[in-house]
């Protein structure tokens, strides 16, 4: 049972890949639009985002070419490429911390970013997946390619922003 109020969406699954052109192309066959690419923020991944549908979203993620190892070379060594997570769409993020914690779910790296604002469920929990945690800010979809790339539906979940 749910302790907060604040409404949650799954906002995509994130795939590990080697080459997100590879890996495109078979999105590309299932029916995928790309609909925005950049390089991370620390620059040692790239992603973009695929709608499927009208609102199912996927999500490539792949090292930067010649870049660093970083938790994405050591998923993509010891795994192979796959499901690497599940981002959930948040309308305010500190209430489902505190309700993760107040029920003893580990929450790492949260993180304040210009657009955004994360936090990741530690894959250590009974579901054995890695949650991403995400609460859009002001101004994500016109550096993102504009709200029908930047969120499900064209829309952002109502919240505290």
């Amino acid at each position: 049972m749910s302790t907060h109020d604040t409404p949650i969406r799954v906002d995509h699954v994130g795939i590990a890949v080697e080459s997100v052109p590879e890996a495109e192309a078979v999105l590309s066959v299932l029916g995928a639009v790309k609909r925005h690419e950049e390089p991370s923020p620390d620059g040692s991944f790239t992603w973009g985002t695929y709608e499927l549908g009208g609102a199912s979203r996927l999500e490539l993620v792949s090292p930067r070419e010649g870049g660093e190892e970083s938790f994405l070379t050591d998923f993509l060594a010891e795994h192979g490429p796959g499901v690497h997570h599940v981002t959930l769409e948040v309308a305010d993020l500190g209430a489902v911390v505190e309700a993760l914690e107040a029920a003893d779910v580990r929450v790492v790296d949260v993180t304040e970013r210009d657009d955004w604002t994360e936090a990741f469920v530690s894959p250590r929990n009974p579901t054995g997946v890695l949650f991403q945690l995400m609460e859009y800010h002001e101004g994500y979809a016109a550096r993102h390619g504009g709200p029908a790339a930047a969120y499900v539906g064209g829309v952002p979940l109502e919240g505290e922003r």
